[in-house]
């Protein structure tokens, strides 16, 4: 019985941090070997981090990525290593290093390129042309590229008919709510069409707007899952498979046989390249398989907004944030994950509280930050807001007070947050939600200043979810957080829903507009309230402007503002 032992490195990886990516490229290598491996992966363009964006551009970028792969491949005696990295030869291509003994054997290029959602990768790369077997210790091998797996004919069935055994496929997958079920539906299905054990590994971590969630596994021809790692954490994923058992399934299989005329125009570009001419040494002594199970998506989204602020913070250099807490839903929320990213040690909640602010929220601000164990600092604006009214008395003289006054004490707010990070070198990280940044319902250079919005692509019903989820695991936000109709308590009695929709209502409407591109009257004939239908669509519409300027935030939904939703600022079509 043939016994290939696959290692799969989920790593944690740094765009252009070419050194301590390939720091943690060696250190996973020699794991591997240490275990007996025969064969270790590592993430789509591992060594430059995904995505490198317009470093690509840098001829100097691209010559010390080709520099430390040669470095890396000297670590490589007794083990394969599949490296993706940045090809540049002739032009750039997403391309994976086949390495063994010292040595880059061959060079995979990747197929298919994305250029949807948040891919770009036909600004960088052409794509590759060739179907790669690679001959490891006696066992065929096929290499492709996160997109290439995806196509029901594409890269793994040619390599499939081409003899391939095992599919080793190499990621940079983002994270969105609920993508894992479809990436474990799609590899399935690519195992048992294809007659190959599907080994996916992906990378973990957050980078700029984007989170991965790593979740790499392994299906058996059977389509049977035998291995899966955690999600949003780093693992290297050992796996024995069985590969004399791809063989007796396909002899019990007769698709291959009557496909042959489908792969007729690419047999030509199937290559057969030796790898490791060694036989195949059997493992001392057989692994116990390994499934870290999935949570739900609630704890997921958490996660992912936890392992993203973390990344964010300290991959920009810094170690510490500032919060303006309110006393609402929304600061309480991003607190609570800052603290659990960052340790409470590292962030300072802010308490600016004006004429307006109710002596419960101020409480609430304070009870958070008592749970939470963080630095409270309480600053007043009451001063400059009047001092700002006085400033602007002769102009405003004879107007009623609206949202000018309103927005002036956000923007104090904004100034003395951003006036803290300035001095204490410390991130801003604001609180507005995605029912907010959606409908504009937040303040240019005051509620939107900051460095990184936490939960920008969190619709508000999923706040209450998060927090409530949260506190199950120890009680940090005030029940009466909860409880309390929101508002942004810049004028007398004012609640949320004297501007906006109540959010039960809103959230569907908006996941409908933004998320599926449905227009007013579909929405309308799904059974919403026309009135608010065309309100709502008014507001998304004409915040186009605010959202552009508005700070980074993570994509957790399917279709978040920003790298995914890019309409023009000047538009002259409704309902766009």
């Amino acid at each position: 019985m043939r016994i290939f032992r696959l290692a799969l490195a989920q790593l944690n990886l740094t765009v252009g941090d070419l050194d301590g990516n390939a720091a943690k490229i060696r250190r996973s290598i020699a794991e591997a070997r240490a275990a007996g491996a025969h064969l270790v992966a590592f993430p789509e363009l591992a060594l430059t981090g995904y995505p490198p964006e317009d470093l690509l551009l840098k001829p100097a970028f691209l010559e010390a990525t080709r520099a430390e792969l040669e470095k890396i491949a000297r670590g490589t005696v007794g083990i394969v290593a599949v490296v993706g990295f940045v090809e540049a030869a002739g032009d750039s291509y997403n391309a994976a290093a086949i390495i063994h003994d010292g040595r880059i054997v061959d060079i995979y290029r990747k197929h298919y390129l994305p250029n949807y959602g948040v891919f770009d990768e036909y600004r960088y790369f052409r794509a590759g042309d060739r179907y790669p077997v690679y001959d490891m210790f006696g066992v065929k091998v096929g290499v492709n590229i996160c997109e290439d797996i995806w196509y029901p004919v594409g890269p793994t069935t040619v390599q499939a008919f081409g003899g391939a055994e095992v599919i080793v496929n190499i990621n940079a997958s983002p994270y969105h709510i609920g993508k894992w079920r479809f990436r474990e539906k799609m590899l399935a299905t690519r195992a048992w069409d294809c007659g190959v054990a599907v080994a996916y590994c992906n990378v973990v971590g957050g980078q700029d707007e984007l989170v991965f969630d790593g979740g790499s596994m392994v299906f058996d021809q059977s389509a049977t899952l035998i291995a899966r790692s955690p999600a949003f954490e780093e693992d290297l994923l050992l796996v024995d498979l069985d590969v004399d058992a791809v063989f007796l399934a396909r002899l019990h299989d007769p698709r291959a046989r009557q496909s042959v005329d489908l792969f007729g125009d690419v047999a030509g570009k199937i290559d057969h390249v030796p790898v490791a001419s060694e036989p195949l040494t059997p493992p001392a002594g057989m692994l116990t398989p390994r499934i870290v199970p999935r949570g739900d998506d609630v704890d997921e989204v958490y996660a992912a907004l936890v392992l993203a602020t973390r990344d964010y913070v300290r991959k920009n250099g810094f170690s510490a944030v500032h919060i303006g807490l309110s006393g609402g839903i929304d600061s309480s929320l991003v607190a609570a994950i800052a603290v659990d990213a960052l340790g409470p040690e590292n962030v300072t909640g802010v308490s600016m509280p004006s004429r307006f602010s109710s002596p419960g929220s101020k409480e609430d601000a304070r009870a958070l930050a008592d749970a939470l164990g963080i630095r409270f600092v309480t600053l007043p604006i009451e001063e400059p807001f009047q001092a700002m009214l006085d400033v602007l008395e002769p102009c405003f003289r004879g107007t009623p007070f609206g949202t000018a006054e309103e927005n002036l004490q956000a923007r104090i707010r904004g100034n003395l947050l951003m006036a803290l990070s300035n001095k204490f070198n410390t991130l801003v990280l604001t609180t507005g939600n995605k029912s907010e940044m959606a409908t504009g319902y937040s303040t240019l250079y005051g509620d939107m200043a900051g460095g990184f919005a936490v939960i920008k692509d969190v619709p508000k019903t999923l706040v209450y979810q998060l927090a409530r989820r949260r506190n199950e695991r120890g009680p940090v936000i005030p029940e009466t957080v909860l409880t309390k109709a929101p508002s942004a308590e810049l004028r007398p009695n004012q609640k949320d829903e004297d501007s906006l929709p109540p959010y039960h209502l809103l959230d569907p409407i908006l996941e409908l507009y933004v998320e599926q591109d449905r227009s007013p009257q579909e929405i309308v004939a799904l059974g919403h309230d026309p009135a608010i239908v065309n309100h709502v669509v008014r507001l998304v519409d004409r915040s186009e402007y605010k959202r552009r300027q508005a700070p980074p935030g993570v994509k957790i939904t399917q279709r978040a503002f920003g790298r995914d939703r890019r309409l023009p600022i000047v538009n002259g079509f409704q309902g766009a």
